[in-house]
């Protein structure tokens, strides 16, 4: 079976606002990024359960793109894997725990 991806609004303004931030420090380090954390996520369906459940009450996992600290926060429900956010390593989990 596989599942489909839901990226959630705030997950792809997380992307867009990291990518400007990259892409300020070096050209096309932006573009890089994305690529990276749009990998990781496109992987997300064949290998949902690759990361162990961070938060029990909230269900939510999380991987790591290649090369950049990054958090990529989802949940598995049902036939659906929904991308909660996507959020620098070192914050904290307040900046994504309200999202649903």
């Amino acid at each position: 079976m596989t599942l489909r991806l839901d990226i959630r609004p705030d997950a792809l303004v997380d992307i867009d606002e990291a990518a400007a931030w990259y892409e300020e420090r070096r050209p096309h380090l932006g573009g890089e990024f994305v690529h990276e954390v749009r990998a990781a996520i496109n992987r997300l369906p064949a290998y949902p359960l690759v990361s162990c459940v961070r938060h029990r009450s909230l269900r939510v996992r999380w991987i790591f793109p290649a090369r950049f600290p990054y958090r990529i926060v989802y949940r598995v429900e049902d036939e659906r894997i929904i991308v909660l956010a996507v959020i620098h390593a070192a914050r904290a989990d307040a900046a994504w725990k309200d999202r649903r």
